[in-house]
């Protein structure tokens, strides 16, 4: 049966998403709205605004749309998902309700407060000198946040008061609507993700981060500079805990309001030195840097998943996620601060190395340019760690540009 389906979305994790669905049998025709020029390659990009519910639900119905997957967390938070459902239309993803504890950090600390769920001591302001007032009586380092994820600029890390205090009188510069200033949590990062029709849900995998601009996790906080599937030091032991302690509560309490969460979930945390989890934050989605590492690993077929999820037929069809015996390493590379410079060597890639665009365009050559800061997502999936992160920088030296950066200790130091 060949259906159509319609990505919204126009980021490295969309990129992902269409490359996998567009090499699932029975798609016929994928549109993505408003995707990027690297997408144009294998899928159908649309003239359509991430948030402009009217002319996405239009095509969708016009085009006789099978599913539409909502990945952007623009659309999310206008409420694409919930238009869509009011309509008719079978899409897979959260509605703007559901996703507040993954869209509003503010939100989702106080929802993890009331769940009980260990999380690092926070306070929430409006105003910056009650931000700032609140950090001299915190402990260095803080951690201050904006309430809604940014690509940039969105999370410092602040050893001193001085630096606290000027990035959150910065934030509110920025018209932020509110700070999150938190306590550090000293330990391993990693994220861990389920796929859910908003009661049932099914782990997805565990990711070990790297979101730190240099090596040594030294320099500014990122949305995330490099991954790799699944985490080691995540224990069946702790997914449990997630999964009983974190998980079904948080879905739980969502359908007891009312408001199901249908998707992707994730959710970033710590491990601490004394094998403890600390929740800090919901993603409403995989993240830009780990989507394709993830995806990569599954071999169930990607659209009867949602699909699934969408009609209520998850609980009975799946009871797990079937998925290759091999693991992921992720690395993005970026321009900084360089612009409309060429990208060259894609084309020497091995077939098997997978490659996601965050906004690159192209020029009247067909060139690929970059377009500043995050670029290209580059992934390898091996046997090991090892085989794996040594393939993916023989790659990534074959890929060349002005300004091009990257973290060069991935899986360096692996406790096993």
């Amino acid at each position: 049966m060949d259906r159509n389906i319609l990505i919204i979305g126009n980021s490295a994790k969309e990129y992902a998403l269409a490359q996998k669905l567009s090499k699932t049998e029975g798609i016929s025709n994928i549109f993505v709205a408003p995707g990027n020029d690297a997408m144009k390659e294998f899928v159908t990009c649309l003239d359509i605004r991430e948030d402009d519910i009217a002319g996405l639900l239009d095509f969708a119905m016009e085009n006789a749309i099978d599913l539409t997957i909502c990945t952007s967390e623009k659309a999310i938070r206008a409420d694409v998902v919930g238009i869509f459902q009011e309509n008719g239309q079978m899409i897979f993803g959260p509605t703007a309700a559901s996703a507040q504890i993954a869209i509003n950090k503010s939100t989702g600390k106080k929802f993890l407060y009331k769940l009980h769920v260990p999380t690092a001591r926070f306070g929430i302001f409006e105003k910056p000198q009650q931000a700032i007032d609140y950090t001299r009586n915190s402990m260095l380092p803080v951690v201050v946040k904006t309430d809604e994820h940014r690509n940039s600029n969105g999370t410092l890390i602040c050893s001193a008061m001085s630096v606290a205090k000027s990035f959150i009188e910065d934030c509110f510069v920025r018209n932020e609507k509110r700070v999150i200033v938190e306590d550090f949590v000293y330990g391993h990062e990693f994220s861990y993700y389920v796929i859910t029709d908003g009661y049932h849900a099914i782990p997805l995998s565990s990711v070990g981060n790297y979101k730190f601009v240099l090596d040594g996790d030294g320099g500014l906080l990122t949305p995330g500079m490099g991954a790799y599937i699944p985490d080691y030091k995540i224990t069946r032991e702790i997914e449990e805990y997630i999964m009983n302690g974190i998980i079904f509560p948080a879905l739980d309490s969502l359908s007891q309001k009312e408001t199901p969460y249908v998707g992707i979930l994730g959710i970033d945390c710590v491990l601490t030195p004394e094998n403890e989890v600390v929740a800090l934050e919901f993603n409403p989605f995989l993240q830009d840097h780990d989507c394709q590492g993830i995806l990569s690993t599954i071999n169930d077929n990607l659209f009867d998943l949602m699909y699934a999820c969408v009609i209520g037929s998850f609980a009975d069809d799946y009871e797990y996620i079937n998925t290759k015996d091999e693991v992921s390493v992720s690395c993005v590379l970026s321009a900084g601060n360089k612009n409309g410079k060429v990208i060259s060597g894609l084309n020497k890639l091995d077939e098997d190395t997978l490659v996601a665009h965050f906004n690159t365009r192209k020029n009247e050559y067909l060139e690929y340019l970059t377009t500043g800061d995050r670029t290209l997502v580059v992934t390898k999936n091996a046997k090991t760690y090892t085989f794996a992160t040594d393939a993916l920088y023989d790659e990534i030296a074959l890929i060349e540009f002005e300004g091009k950066t990257h973290r060069k200790d991935l899986c360096a130091v692996l406790e096993m």
